[in-house]
């Protein structure tokens, strides 16, 4: 399901926000530096909720074979984003075809044509995940953006990707299953109620 490589200039010089962005991502380790639409953002570490959310997001995709043969199953692998000469982002999880490593571009950054579907875990910048990167990941062609928000509780899943835009949009509530376009290679169906349990805090023993 590849596409053609995205073609980027390759001067050789200097390239200012990768430079800051790199140097963020070292004084800050386990913090997120992306840049998107030419601005830098620095994301906090994730908390456990989060982490939590997302091991059983991976379940699905691993249980229908994804993460075997043509495609990989991937947290944190970078997307080179045509938005800007330096743009790229870290989606939480992604999809990509299995041969993503001849595809690498810059800063460990990948072409988006070798993803099939990126994902996001909200946490306290939800807004980027509903706003920017969604033009971010319609300009890159990535079919299929799905977003677990967990501050409103309720799972996105964006297709048809047009322009700075989805061109499709469904919302998922508790309650529900969220089935995923076969594109992506195989079926996975999301278990909506059981995400958001996964990324909400649990409260606490009382001492004894």
């Amino acid at each position: 399901m590849s596409a053609a490589a995205v073609e980027h200039p390759c001067d050789d010089g200097p390239r200012p926000l990768l430079v800051t962005a790199n140097r963020l991502a070292e004084q800050h380790p386990g913090y997120r530096v992306e840049i998107i639409g030419g601005v830098i953002t620095v994301a906090p570490p994730l908390d456990g909720p989060h982490a939590r959310a997302l091991t059983k997001l991976m379940r699905p995709f691993i249980m229908a074979g994804l993460d075997d043969g043509e495609t990989a199953v991937l947290q944190g692998i970078g997307l080179w984003l045509p938005g800007g000469p330096e743009d790229y982002a870290i989606p939480d999880l992604a999809l990509v075809d299995a041969h993503f490593d001849e595809h690498l571009i810059e800063n460990n950054s990948y072409d988006p044509a070798v993803f099939r579907l990126v994902l996001e875990v909200t946490s306290s910048n939800y807004n980027s995940d509903l706003r920017h990167k969604v033009a971010a990941y319609a300009e890159a062609k990535v079919p299929v953006y799905v977003i677990l928000d967990r501050k409103h509780g309720r799972v996105h899943v964006l297709t048809e990707p047009l322009g700075g835009s989805y061109d499709r949009h469904e919302v998922y509530a508790p309650g529900q299953q969220a089935p995923l376009p076969a594109s992506i290679g195989g079926e996975v169906s999301l278990d909506v109620a059981e995400l958001i349990q996964a990324g909400r805090a649990k409260p606490r023993t009382p001492e004894a």
